[in-house]
């Protein structure tokens, strides 16, 4: 939910698109269900004033935290450490380095967690179920501790879980803690078993014992992305991609950028692809809907300059006077990657490693053309899936490329066999059945 002021100095509050609040904004309106998050605009922080407000069916409460306190733990914490940890991606040769400076972020973390556990004991009505995403939060019920005893605190992780290994590279105080307040909670949720495990295995090995924990994958919510496929917006989009197209194939992908998504090698596939298969040169596009994420943290800045050269490198060696083979577009335009979901003939989802990714499960369910997906093994939703799709090893791009051949290649029996059976194992969860068992797991 964001805020902005209008001109007469009223609040107008919107639902952000997409993601885990569309899923679970419609089964909690009209409740009595608060969402406790950062304020992140001028409109939001004046709305942070207002203490608990509703718009738009929701019941919302904004906390105006100090804002180098929220870059400290946003960008440097939970970005640029506990992310890259939990995905396995450390240069550890190089990187991190634990310095002073981290010792201060982390107590930027710190506060912001006690924020948000100051916020929950304050508002949360008695014997409330409290249900906290992610990483970002992970010591917060330690710090809502003892004074509100009656309280059942979940939290859940929407990325891996790093194992032992992993965690003993933090400073040992901080593991401790880290780990320690997670600890603290009734119990701790995963998309997979897999990630579950880690979990486990890193408590026990840090801090001797493991609280209770849960899997729930979470589904896509059918209704939102199906309102989205029939949008006008959509229909143009679509519209557009038909006339540029025309009868060539479209292998689809649609990221943010990010290093965990494997973009780069993603394009290496699909030039290994041309150079070996002759026969799909001028016949075969990749289409890359990607967006731009978390540019504050380096890393990432470089990432995206690697996907725009790798993009460019591969347009260029064969690209043809009517032929262009990249469609590159960063635009976040989600209408847009949803046309391009629903004209795919195969679907590429090759992350090197992923809490979940729902785009392989929303695709299948917009995907008009019997659209085949190549799927990372070292994706959750590939627990899921993996009976299906065409397995993707990340980091074997020549592997990759001969699955994208394969793809390709299916007979339409094959293909609409394929089709189907994604179809109903995409939506066997539903955002519902993930929020009951979060709410089962706080007891």
């Amino acid at each position: 939910m964001a805020f902005r002021l209008a001109d007469d100095g009223a609040l107008i509050g919107r639902r952000g698109a997409g993601g885990l609040v569309s899923g679970l904004a419609p089964l909690v309106t009209g409740t009595d269900a608060t969402w406790i998050a950062a304020a992140m605009s001028d409109g939001d922080r004046a709305a942070a004033d207002e203490g608990v407000l509703e718009a738009d069916g929701l019941r919302v409460r904004l906390l105006d935290l100090d804002p180098d306190a929220y870059r400290l733990a946003y960008d440097v914490v939970c970005n640029a450490t506990l992310w890259f940890m939990h995905h396995g991606l450390w240069d550890l040769p190089r990187s991190p380095a634990f310095g002073a400076a981290f010792s201060v972020a982390w107590e930027a973390y710190r506060a912001v967690n006690a924020a948000f556990a100051d916020a929950i004991v304050a508002d949360a009505p008695t014997d409330a179920a409290v249900l906290v995403q992610d990483y970002h939060l992970a010591l917060v019920a330690a710090m809502v501790g003892d004074r509100r005893p009656d309280l059942r605190l979940v939290h859940f992780s929407h990325t891996p879980f790093a194992g032992p290994d992993l965690c003993r590279v933090l400073p040992t105080s901080i593991r401790r803690e880290l780990l320690g307040g997670m600890r603290a909670f009734a119990a701790c949720g995963f998309h997979t078993e897999r990630w579950a495990a880690s979990f486990r295995a890193s408590c026990i090995d840090v801090v001797g014992d493991v609280p209770d924990t849960f899997v729930a994958p979470l589904g896509p919510d059918p209704d939102d992305i199906a309102a989205t496929a029939t949008s006008p917006a959509c229909a143009a989009a679509r519209q557009a991609l038909d006339d540029r197209l025309g009868d060539r194939l479209l292998i689809t992908r649609v990221d943010r950028i990010e290093p965990s998504k494997n973009i780069v090698r993603g394009f290496a596939a699909f030039d290994a692809l041309l150079e070996q298969h002759e026969r799909w040169r001028g016949q075969v596009v990749l289409g890359a809907f990607v967006y731009p994420s978390r540019e504050a943290v380096p890393e990432y800045q470089r990432y995206r300059d690697e996907v725009d050269a790798a993009a460019r490198a591969v347009g260029d060696r064969w690209r043809t006077a009517d032929w262009e083979p990249i469609i590159y577009d960063d635009s976040d335009d989600y209408p847009g990657s949803v046309a391009a979901l629903a004209r795919a003939d195969a679907l590429l989802v090759n992350p090197i490693r992923d809490g979940l990714n729902l785009v392989a499960k929303e695709g299948p369910l917009v995907n008009d053309r019997h659209g085949v997906l190549a799927l990372s093994t070292e994706a959750g939703a590939w627990a899921e899936l993996g009976g299906v799709a065409l397995a993707v090893d990340p980091y074997d791009v020549a592997g990759t490329a001969e699955v994208l051949h394969r793809a390709l290649t299916m007979s339409e029996d094959e293909r609409r066999r394929h089709a189907a059976d994604l179809r109903t194992l995409a939506m066997a969860r539903s955002p519902r059945a993930w929020l009951d068992e979060n709410l089962a797991a706080a007891g």
